[in-house]
């Protein structure tokens, strides 16, 4: 998580031209420290460990949540923390606790749902990701003040590529601006 739980995914969706040279999808669940990105010598893009699917001990993950936490709370700079949840399957609790951790810490957050291209039938009794969806935001509501923004994405389809795109560029121009 670090802005991003996996933030290699959503890295593939910024590296268009910017950062092709770097392998990010060898990191997918390893990240064991922090990572800086400077994109176009004006801002980073940051990249932590995850609290959720990672490999590592738990005893080592269980070390990088408090960790992530004590990062959010002291970074005066952060615009958004990007937290992605699989829309695949039913909320998970640990996904839920941290979200309404950051909605009662009023650290700004953007929902990334990803693999919306997919229906686990078996582990959902076939809800659609946009089920999913719907019911991960309604157990987060009473959390925060307002809505947290929100993104589907597919790194299959490239749904969401444009959107999130789009929305770094927002938070990017609004912090700029005050």
């Amino acid at each position: 998580m670090g802005a991003f739980e996996n933030c290699d995914w959503v890295i593939l969706y910024v590296r268009d031209g910017l950062m092709s040279s770097l392998n990010f999808v060898d990191w997918l669940g390893k990240t064991q420290c922090i990572n800086h990105f400077r994109i176009n010598d004006s801002w980073y893009l940051v990249d932590l460990p995850g609290y959720g699917y990672a490999a590592a001990p738990q005893e080592l993950r269980t070390d990088w949540n408090k960790f992530t936490k004590d990062y959010f709370q002291s970074r005066s700079t952060l615009v958004s923390v990007f937290l992605l949840v699989d829309a695949s399957i039913p909320a998970k609790k640990i996904d839920l606790e941290y979200a309404s951790w950051l909605g009662e810490n009023q650290i700004p957050m953007t929902l990334i749902f990803t693999k919306c291209d997919k229906r686990k039938k078996k582990k959902n009794g076939g809800k659609r990701p946009e089920e999913n969806v719907e019911d991960f935001q309604g157990l987060i509501r009473d959390f925060f003040q307002t809505a947290p923004p929100w993104i589907m994405t597919s790194s299959v389809t490239n749904q969401g590529r444009d959107e999130i795109l789009l929305h770094m560029a927002q938070l990017r121009n609004y912090w700029l601006k005050h």
